[in-house]
């Protein structure tokens, strides 16, 4: 049992990236930069968190650029090079991520406007405010809201 648990942490040791770095700086900018670059092949995790190899080999990549003195600028042109803009978390403003930036606040403009229009157009109006009744449909109703009541009554 002991050696089971041995092999699993010695595993889960290995898992674990260590980077040693020249300065605090270095070692700020790679977490920086890890974090914002998406794995290419994991759903939705960028390649801190990504346990995949091709995430390990990334950091591995942005490591090797850091301390070959690369700026954040050159690295992160290497990386939309090699894989789109996919690999970035914050798409760039561009023709082509117009929609994705101000897609949402559209559809909500558009969402509020039709809204809008319906309740404008299903008659907001309270009621009574309509045409008032004349003298005989005033006596009618009346009439009608007795008989109803005394119905009401005498089944009681």
């Amino acid at each position: 049992m002991l050696t089971l648990v041995s092999l699993v942490s010695d595993e889960a040791q290995a898992a674990i990236d260590v980077y040693e770095f020249e300065t605090v700086e270095q070692e700020q900018r790679f977490r920086d930069l890890s974090n914002e670059f998406r794995c290419p092949m994991c759903q939705n995790a960028n390649l801190t968190s990504s346990p995949g190899g091709v995430a390990a080999d990334l950091r591995r990549e942005i490591y090797r650029m850091i301390m070959e003195g690369q700026t954040d600028q050159e690295i992160e042109a290497f990386m939309l090079a090699r894989y789109g803009d996919f690999i970035l978390y914050r798409p760039r403003l561009t023709m082509q991520t117009l929609l994705l930036w101000f897609g949402p606040l559209l559809f909500l403009l558009i969402g509020i406007w039709v809204a809008f229009t319906i309740m404008r157009r299903s008659g907001t109006e309270s009621p009574g405010s309509g045409e008032s009744l004349n003298a005989d449909e005033e006596a009618r109703l009346k009439k009608l809201l007795a008989q109803k009541n005394q119905d009401a009554s005498d089944q009681a």
